[in-house]
């Protein structure tokens, strides 16, 4: 990608970086990694601390709007340099470290790790990988022409009671998989009008550079920044993109899926501002050699998900879990919670599983491993961003109730016209 064309693209014509080449700016035989992390608060401070648990890292540079969350980071890594604006923290320490882990919110994720993988940076991005799916697109491409380690953070991917799920449903134990059914009572969805006025911002917050490519609007006190961005259009992906990522992940992984044909949604009509509070998304995907042939997929999300249905029906007098999936076969159910291990249920009743016996893994030193040689991530963005388009194109769907929308994965356009203008975004100059 030419420098012009890609300052124009991302609306970072602000930044002095010039184009330098993957072998110009990769330290090719590292012993150490020098890490720069974007958005150091909420899930941003874990991600710095797991990351610089591991004994080979250097926290090199820090990087938030807000001024509270970057001292916070600074106290624990005091030799590190402290940077408002990531394009700056690029363009003036850029040569000196080796690898970035973008945590900020949804709008962010695709503008910060493009112009990190531009410079020939390996990038931990957290999920979802992107804000639209013409995003997670560009970002598979450019970490696959550059063959960038790159990993979304999506950390229980690495952890044994999926990965042993995803063997026992390759394995067959339930037979091929006709339907899975998923579900999340979280409520990142807001139903309300947009907010009139302005408030002022804090001292602490440079509120132009947390909008960066998003469209410019006036300061909230409780709507945006510093919790509740995931619930508007223009800045997260509501519910299924959030927690949907995680859930949508192992069935994912163990059918082999790719992207849907079809998707239909069933929430209240658009509103122009926040997503919907509650959704019923169905998706049908091209069969694999894991599913039957009308293999289709339900979300369900909001605070009374999932609505009842009788392949959703638990032994005896148990409850579903909050949130969690359960896949529908031809010899009977699994049912995984999120966040436990799996369960067999035939006939109604429950049945031992023999669950595989696996080492365990850790998802941010997996990534660290790699970007020094040692180790390959399970989660690189040629896989994250299939993922992520599938739940996109279920987060456009949500703007478009009880109508059909069908995909062509070849042109990377759906056939209606309309829903097509929500696969991207102009991104605002800041």
């Amino acid at each position: 990608m030419k420098r012009r064309l890609f300052l124009k693209n991302t609306a970072l014509a602000a930044s002095s970086i010039a184009f330098l080449s993957s072998s110009a700016w990769a330290r090719v035989k590292a012993d150490r990694l020098r890490t720069a992390h974007i958005g150091v608060g909420g899930m941003g401070g874990e991600d710095l601390k797991s990351i610089s648990s591991h004994k080979l890292v250097d926290v090199t540079a820090l990087c938030d709007v807000d001024a509270n969350n970057l001292a916070a980071a600074n106290k624990l890594h005091k030799g590190a340099k402290v940077f408002t604006d990531y394009r700056k923290l690029f363009d003036e320490i850029g040569k000196s470290i080796d690898a970035v882990i973008v945590s900020t919110p949804d709008h962010t994720h695709a503008p910060a790790s493009i112009l990190a993988m531009q410079m020939g940076k390996p990038v931990y991005c957290q999920k979802p990988l992107t804000h639209h799916v013409s995003e997670a697109r560009a970002m598979r491409k450019m970490a696959e022409d550059n063959k960038l380690v790159t990993q979304m953070g999506i950390q229980i991917h690495s952890w044994n009671q999926y990965r042993g799920t995803v063997d026992l449903i390759q394995s067959g134990i339930i037979g091929k998989v006709q339907t899975v059914r998923a579900w999340s009572n979280k409520n990142w969805g807001f139903d309300g009008p947009a907010p009139t006025g302005s408030d002022t911002v804090p001292t602490t917050l440079d509120w132009n550079l947390w909008l960066g490519t998003a469209p410019e609007r006036a300061y909230k006190e409780g709507y945006y920044h510093p919790g509740n961005w995931r619930k508007i259009l223009d800045f997260g992906c509501g519910t299924l993109g959030d927690m949907g990522v995680h859930i949508f992940d192992t069935p994912y992984t163990a059918l082999a899926l790719d992207v849907p044909k079809t998707i239909t949604t069933s929430c209240r009509k658009p509103t122009g501002f926040g997503h919907p509070e509650k959704n019923v998304v169905t998706y049908e995907f091209p069969a694999t050699k894991f599913t039957t042939d009308n293999f289709k997929w339900v979300w369900y999300d909001g605070v009374d998900a999932p609505d009842s249905h009788e392949e959703l029906a638990m032994p005896g007098a148990d409850k579903l879990p909050d949130q969690g999936a359960m896949f529908i076969g031809e010899k009977g159910r699994l049912l995984l919670p999120h966040i436990d291990y799996p369960k067999l249920i035939v006939e109604g009743k429950y049945e031992k599983v023999d669950f595989p016996d696996l080492p365990k893994a850790d998802h941010y030193h997996q990534f660290v491993d790699a970007c020094l040689g040692k180790d390959k991530t399970s989660a690189p963005f040629s896989y994250a961003a299939r993922l992520t388009e599938a739940i996109l194109l279920g987060v456009v769907a949500n703007r478009f109730p009880n109508e059909t929308l069908h995909w062509n994965n070849g042109t990377q356009q759906f056939d209606e016209a309309m829903a097509n203008k929500l696969l991207e975004a102009p991104y605002r100059k800041f």
